[in-house]
């Protein structure tokens, strides 16, 4: 099923209530009246329903995110467009940005919006959206303070672990300790601690944890555990780890 479609073959779920339901419901108002017939009428699955709410949330973030700064520029909205292109393909991408620029136009209550999510998204799902949300912030090159605080306001607010929030800001923030950062371990580890925190790390943000979501969130899934995998490679090769 396609962004879109996730939407308009949406049923009465948690997304369509609250704070991102009334962000989506003015979003979604210029549908034709068979349109939204479609989204009245028809049903999820509970997979399908847990996508169209994780898009939801992304959506309505990553408008957030992008005004955390005080500033919405041409040159953020298409490098928001490419990473939305590497996630969703170029045709969802284009659709998805033309709600995102509606719900820019929003006052978006970040409180109530991160609540929501907090309560009905899996952890797993959670870090997957921090990821990309990581990834958009810093699609234009730069990354501004305000936009490091409201990204930590973010992580804290799904009830994200510090750790993790580390270890996702290594994937993407260059620093020496970035390898072990993103194992979640300390450089004084062992090499069996090193060895055991990557077998849990592989273990819980393994692609699969977010299979429910859609092969495209699974596909950006796989590069935060390629960089999993990328970092345990680089301490191995640099203690000489067999």
């Amino acid at each position: 099923m396609g962004l879109l479609g996730s939407f308009l073959g949406a049923s009465i779920g948690w997304w369509t209530l609250g704070p991102i339901g009334a962000i989506m419901g003015l979003v979604l108002g210029h549908l034709s009246e068979e349109q939204s017939t479609i989204v009245k009428n028809s049903k999820q699955s509970p997979e399908q329903n847990a996508r169209s709410g994780f898009l939801a949330t992304l959506l309505v973030l990553v408008a957030a995110v992008m005004k955390a700064d005080g500033r919405v520029v041409r040159s953020e909205l298409d490098y928001v467009k490419s990473s939305l292109i590497a996630t969703f393909g170029e045709k969802e991408a284009g659709k998805a940005l033309l709600m995102l620029r509606d719900i820019l136009n929003q006052d978006i209550p970040v409180g109530e919006v991160l609540h929501q999510a907090r309560v009905h998204i899996n952890y797993s799902s959670k870090v997957q959206l921090m990821h990309l949300l990581y990834g958009i912030a810093l699609a234009d090159g730069r990354f501004s303070a305000e936009e490091q605080q409201f990204l930590k306001q973010i992580a804290s607010g799904l009830g994200i672990s510090q750790k993790d929030f580390e270890a996702i800001s290594a994937m993407f923030v260059p620093s020496t300790a970035a390898a072990y950062k993103i194992l979640e371990i300390d450089e004084s580890a062992s090499d069996e601690e090193i060895k055991r925190a990557y077998k849990k790390m592989a273990v819980r943000f393994h692609p699969d944890k977010v299979t429910h979501l859609g092969d495209d969130i699974r596909k950006d899934a796989e590069k935060k555990f390629q960089k999993i995998n990328e970092a345990y490679g680089q301490i191995k090769k640099e203690r000489g780890i067999k």
